[in-house]
């Protein structure tokens, strides 16, 4: 396993003349949470994207995993997972088709006794022959979880990590995050939830003007206002 996750240097990122991220530096190690802040539209989505090969920079250097993130992004997408905040689901496959669907793309298959634990864990094991057009953002968020569980990977991602989930969804994603990072696992999410976040993640930070101003968890739970 590599020794860091993630290795960003000077990412930047722009959108026609609006410059969203400016040289965002920050390394995260196996076995660690990384948790994101910031105003709606500071460029999280943009940055999450881009640790997930899903956009490539303006500028800069990513490593991943050991690998060069811009160069070797087939290699890195098969040790990572990323749960965006849309659901990326085919809505004529039911849950059980998605999951298999998903881990095909990876060359992987699973038990249908696994599928079913995992769907279990996440609280959707009723809904497993339900076509996902017809689950509501909470269950669609969840069977992305169950995936995660699934595929165990070493970097998960995880864009507004708490949003359309109710209490329950919530410490499920943290039962995540957490087994994650117990077997050696690297996590970085995005949040506007600091509570919730604070008790999964064990670093955090502001994404303003473009870069990550770096926060203690004792310091993100105590502020009045971040931004």
């Amino acid at each position: 396993m590599a020794s860091i996750a993630i290795r960003a240097d000077r990412l930047g990122k722009s959108y026609h003349h609006y410059q969203v991220l400016q040289e965002v530096s920050f390394q995260l190690a196996p076995g660690s949470c990384f948790a994101l802040f910031g105003p709606n539209g500071a460029g999280k989505t943009t940055l999450l994207k881009i640790l997930a090969t899903l956009q490539r920079p303006d500028g800069g250097r990513l490593e991943l995993l050991g690998l060069d993130g811009l160069a070797d992004r087939a290699a890195v997408r098969a040790s990572l997972f990323f749960i965006a905040h849309g659901s990326h689901l085919y809505d004529d496959l039911n849950a059980v088709e998605n999951i298999r669907f998903t881990l095909g793309l990876r060359g992987r298959a699973a038990a249908d006794r696994e599928i079913k634990l995992a769907l279990d864990r996440v609280g959707i094991g009723a809904f497993a022959e339900l076509k996902s057009r017809y689950f509501s953002a909470g269950m669609k968020k969840r069977l992305a979880m169950a995936k995660a569980i699934l595929i165990r990977p070493a970097l998960l991602l995880m864009d507004e990590a708490y949003a359309s989930l109710d209490e329950k969804g919530m410490q499920l994603v943290n039962g995540l995050i957490r087994d994650c990072r117990e077997r050696g696992g690297a996590v970085f999410v995005s949040s506007h939830d600091r509570a919730m976040a604070a008790e999964a993640a064990d670093r955090a930070g502001v994404l303003r003007g473009g870069r990550i101003e770096e926060i203690t968890i004792p310091a993100l739970l105590e502020a009045h206002e971040l931004f």
